[in-house]
């Protein structure tokens, strides 16, 4: 996969080292592959090459404080990898499928992880609604796919009971939760919060709506 461009990713920020840690060569490389075949392809928009690492990379990186760093987890409508792509480089203990049903995006993610070295990553091309009851990982995340209240639905379908539910929602939290709260309800789910990740090393921290899947009764 080509993974330059002819402007190139941005610097990595001073403080994604805090976050990456011993892995930030390999961010430094996803935000190349970004800022090149990312843009190329229409999986990132021209005007956010010079804001990859703020506004994507590390929003999505926060998350990892809310995900142990063993587990599975299920990425909806992963795209361009944010924050599935993300999550697999920070936790390379962390079991990610990346669902994906547009065959540009499958493909592209295919090429990232295998480009990567993500060996703990996997693409599914498919609808989450089709993979309902096919899955069940521990964590579902999911980043500017659909209202709140579809994506609580396929979120406790690729879900185990008791698993967690992470949708970042950003300024629209407060809103979505809302309009979502008779769906949740009659998911029978009871919990469901608004938290921040990142806060104090992100700018802006990742708002996230934050519930658990119910067991089956």
């Amino acid at each position: 996969m080509k993974s330059g461009s002819a402007h190139g990713a941005p610097p990595a920020p001073r403080y994604a080292r805090e976050l990456f840690g011993t892995r930030l060569t390999v961010g430094e490389q996803y935000a190349e592959i970004l800022s090149g075949a990312g843009i190329e392809r229409g999986l990132i928009g021209p005007r956010e090459a010079e804001r990859l690492w703020d506004r994507h990379i590390l929003n999505c990186a926060a998350l990892s404080e809310l995900v142990p760093p063993s587990a599975t987890l299920v990425d909806i409508g992963s795209g361009a990898g944010l924050p599935g792509i993300v999550l697999a480089i920070l936790l390379p203990g962390l079991q990610v499928t990346l669902v994906e049903p547009l065959l540009r995006r499958s493909a592209f993610l295919a090429e990232c992880a295998a480009g990567l070295g993500l060996g703990n990553a996997e693409v599914r091309r498919s609808r989450a609604e089709d993979l309902a009851g096919e899955l069940a990982a521990d964590f579902v995340t999911s980043r500017a796919v659909a209202p709140l209240s579809k994506l609580a639905v396929w979120s406790c379908g690729v879900a185990r009971p008791g698993g967690t539910v992470l949708a970042m929602k950003g300024e629209r939290a407060a809103g979505e939760l809302r309009d979502a709260a008779p769906v949740l309800g009659r998911l029978g789910v009871r919990d469901a919060e608004i938290v921040e990740a990142g806060r104090g090393r992100v700018e802006p921290p990742a708002v996230v709506v934050r519930f658990t899947v119910p067991a089956l009764s």
